[in-house]
């Protein structure tokens, strides 16, 4: 019963606040120029006093008097043109009907429909205590067990691989850290904690995700997403030969009509140029090593070959600044300088790369991943 007095006592307020503009709109339409009548009329009584008085001759008052009679004449024409029509009266009304009888008659009969009344409350804690099969509530009663005892190991290992497919990606790769933690690792952990964090740097295979898919590797052997994170891992620091031996590796050991396969042949093709020639081309002018210049340093004294691997980068460098939109060249410089220990020329590289590829976007978000790696800030500077 209360429920209803509570609609009753909500349909009624807002039909006032819905009525109230409403009601003063016909007012204000009955007679516009009523107003103007009563000031002729109190004009005409003001004359006729000032002439009882002596405050104006006869003949003044008189023409007076008329020209405020016609004004008046005219005045209450119009009041009497405008009254019996009461166009905008007649829509108020009906615009009166429908607040007060059709709106409140529409709302209850859909109630009705697909409301029910008589269903009792569910507070959260009773919808926690039985969840159903609401993902929502079964996450949110997880968590409130892990506040309770954050070394719940299980409850750690089935929130991850959740957050991770809802795109919680942060909350995911804590949940995996937490269930590696306490339980220790398993290829499925370990997989999921790699690409949890290659997702949180926007597809930058990092560090710890590499170690984390080695020790992947340790336990399963073979396993093909591993083989082809450390792949892919190897082709963004710009290692095409290694890269291409791994990635071909996966082709040589997977099943045939395995689901990774269209993916790994797409880097294949990508790094091959579809020709072995036009792979080695392509490594040239990025300012790659190709084979024969690895063979070849092999032979070099120590300056010589951190001679050509500066030439190589400075090629580089001329070639970013005629086709600054190579991203793949702002990742490879930025790790070339640093590894010769040139910090500052890095942090320079990266801050040309974040013009080119603003900090918001996918290639920004990967540039900062690498930087955060390599100790670099993104305004230049170098931690």
């Amino acid at each position: 019963m209360l429920f209803w007095i509570l609609v009753a006592t909500l349909t009624a307020a807002v039909a006032a606040v819905l009525l109230l503009p409403l009601l003063r709109a016909a007012a204000t339409a009955e007679a516009p120029q009523s107003h103007d009548v009563e000031v002729y009329r109190d004009q005409l009584e003001e004359l006729k006093r000032d002439e009882n008085n002596g405050l104006i001759s006869g003949d003044d008052a008189n023409f007076a008097r008329a020209e405020v009679a016609r004004r008046l004449l005219a005045a209450t024409d119009a009041v009497k043109a405008v009254t019996p029509a009461q166009p905008v009266k007649r829509g108020n009304r009906l615009a009166q009907l429908a607040v007060v009888l059709i709106l409140p008659t529409v709302g209850l009969c859909l109630y009705l429909r697909t409301g029910n009344p008589d269903l009792p409350d569910a507070p959260l804690a009773a919808r926690l205590a039985n969840p159903g099969d609401d993902m929502n509530i079964l996450i949110a009663r997880a968590e409130r067990q892990l506040v309770a005892n954050p070394e719940d190991g299980a409850g750690w290992d089935v929130l991850a691989p959740i957050y991770y497919r809802s795109g919680r990606v942060e909350e995911a790769a804590v949940a995996f850290r937490n269930a590696l933690r306490i339980l220790g690792a398993t290829p499925v952990r370990l997989g999921g904690y790699s690409e949890s964090l290659i997702a949180l740097s926007g597809g930058l295979v990092t560090n710890e995700a590499r170690d984390s898919l080695q020790k992947l590797l340790a336990i399963e052997p073979g396993d093909p997403r591993a083989q082809f994170y450390l792949a892919l891992a190897l082709k963004q620091e710009g290692k095409v030969p290694e890269a291409l031996a791994a990635f071909e590796q996966i082709v040589s050991t997977s099943p045939a009509g395995a689901p990774w396969l269209p993916l790994v042949n797409e880097h294949i093709a990508g790094l091959k140029g579809d020709t072995p020639a036009a792979a080695q081309q392509a490594g040239t002018r990025l300012g790659n090593p190709t084979g024969d210049d690895i063979a070849a340093a092999k032979d070099m004294t120590a300056g010589d070959r951190t001679a050509m691997i500066e030439g190589m980068v400075g090629s580089l460098a001329e070639k970013l600044k005629t086709d600054p939109r190579n991203f793949e060249g702002w990742m490879r410089i930025i790790r070339s300088y640093s590894v010769l220990g040139q910090k500052d020329k890095a942090a320079d590289a990266l801050k040309q790369g974040l013009a080119v590829f603003p900090a918001d976007g996918s290639e920004g978000k990967q540039l900062l991943a690498l930087a955060g790696e390599l100790g670099l800030k993104a305004d230049g500077g170098v931690e």
